[in-house]
């Protein structure tokens, strides 16, 4: 044959070369696809074929078969049919039928199992059943085949053969046909419930503000325009102070300011409400040293008694800025609780780095002239607990043994503070739990799909129980004989 008749393609020349081909571009798949799973899966496949090769070969060590070759090559290909049943179902289908009728009969407990698990993997249903009827009609074939030498025997290997081919193929082809239709259902659910979820969630995002929004129009129609008149009346109030008593021109002067001041905070609030959380108070100055300062100094200019500052926090440390506003906060509400209820008392305010975060005290003592208390609601006291326990701190407040009272917080650093809040997680609600009159709680995906898990779970186990009690039955009698 010349050169170029060898270069000629050909039938003869081409099917060997085209078949390696195939072999290594199948060969080049599996090992992509090995690398590619989760190590989980790889390791947990080469358990499962490793049980499956010790159940068919250990067996044999203590009753020899007949045809020992024959049936420790059975154990190995039953090994490799439980790793091909993923990735090659139809392949997987198609290569069980032999050990139907072959010399091991302890692989016949892997074979439900393959089957099983490869036609769940094959869609639609029919193209299953299509595939395990040609199985069977080559088993029938097969079985024909090894009768041919023994007519004696055939009709009982060809009734045997089938009553193996309708536990150990038929009947684990419809529990895997239905396990098969279960999952798009399922995934259908577990879609539908996370689009509920997202719903929802949006849906409360969207009052939430809503709600939000109409308190700020309510505070700045009621709240903002009585600030207002505070602040103009107290301006008006301040030039008449000046000219007829000058002594109490300080005393208007701090009147007018804190009228500004309280309408420049109600102004922050408002666009809090409006745009954020209210836990996301971001790019207010507060609790600095010269905040806290200012506000020492403002409470002494009101007429109280001596107070004193003390601040020892490291430069080093990062303060957050709603760790920050929390700060703010407490100093505040202290100095404004001693004013209204111990009024000439003298105060200590602490502001410390401790135990990877900051501590705040303000202490204040017996006042030298006692007045009287109106009482309060402690409202201001409750909302710090919650906005500090927001902030992953610790809050305290209550009465000294000598008479005196103190107000204490311990607030995370920026370190330990996490970035937002913590929020519950809507698939971990408890389902008991309700988001108001009349709404419950969104079910779980889970949930949602325990239901139909355990009907086609239930369904499948019934429908090869007749398949476990042949192979227990089958099982015993080759120990025992």
């Amino acid at each position: 044959m010349t050169e170029e008749e060898r270069q000629l393609p050909g039938p003869r020349g081409r099917g060997p070369s085209d078949a390696a081909r195939r072999l290594r571009r199948e060969a080049a798949e599996i090992r992509a696809a090995v690398r590619a799973a989760p190590r989980r899966t790889v390791v947990a496949e080469s358990l499962v074929c490793a049980l499956a090769a010790a159940f068919g070969l250990i067996p044999l060590l203590l009753i020899p078969p007949d045809r020992p070759v024959l049936a420790v090559m059975e154990a190995l290909w039953a090994a490799l049919l439980v790793a091909a049943r993923r990735g090659r179902p139809v392949a997987a289908v198609l290569g069980a039928f032999p050990l139907l009728a072959g010399a091991n009969v302890w692989v016949l407990a892997v074979v439900p199992l393959i089957v099983l698990s490869a036609t769940r993997r094959i869609a639609p249903p029919r193209r299953a059943w299509r595939i395990v009827g040609l199985a069977c009609a080559a088993l029938g074939g097969l079985t024909v085949a090894v009768g041919l030498f023994r007519w004696e025997t055939l009709p009982m290997m060809l009734a045997e053969n089938a009553v193996s081919a309708v536990l150990l193929l038929l009947l684990p082809t419809l529990a895997g046909t239905m396990l098969g239709r279960r999952r798009p259902l399922v995934d259908l659910l577990r879609e539908r419930n996370a689009y509920l979820e997202q719903t929802r969630a949006l849906t409360a995002a969207a009052a939430r503000m809503e709600e939000r929004t109409r308190i700020a129009r309510e505070m700045h129609d009621l709240l903002g325009h009585r600030l207002s008149l505070i602040s103009v009346h107290a301006g008006a109030l301040e030039l008449a102070a000046a000219r007829q008593a000058p002594p109490l021109a300080g005393q208007v002067e701090l009147l007018r300011t804190t009228a500004g001041t309280a309408m420049e905070e109600l102004r922050e609030i408002l666009g809090v409400l409006r745009h954020a959380d209210l836990s996301d108070e971001t790019g207010v100055d507060r609790g600095t040293y010269e905040d806290i300062t200012a506000l020492v100094t403002q409470s002494r200019q009101t007429g109280g008694g001596p107070v004193e500052l003390v601040w020892s926090v490291p430069d080093t440390v990062e303060v957050g800025p709603r760790v920050r506003q929390a700060i703010h906060r407490v100093v505040r509400e202290g100095l404004t609780n001693v004013l209204k209820h111990a009024s000439g008392a003298p105060v200590l305010v602490e502001v410390k780095g401790a135990d990877a975060g900051i501590e705040v005290h303000v202490t204040n003592g017996v006042p030298r002239v006692p007045g009287d208390s109106q009482g309060g609601t402690s409202s201001g006291l409750a909302g710090l607990q919650e906005r500090i326990s927001l902030l992953g701190g610790t809050f305290g407040a209550g009465a000294l043994p000598d008479g005196g009272f103190r107000v204490t917080a311990w607030l995370p650093s920026q370190q330990s503070l996490p970035s937002q809040p913590p929020q519950p997680s809507l698939l971990s609600q408890p389902s008991h739990a309700t988001n108001g009159p009349g709404s419950n709680s969104p079910l779980s995906a889970q949930t949602l799909t325990w239901p139909r898990v355990l009907g086609a779970g239930c369904t499948a186990v019934l429908v090869v129980l007749p398949t476990a009690g042949f192979l227990i039955v089958l099982l015993v009698m080759a120990a025992l004989g």
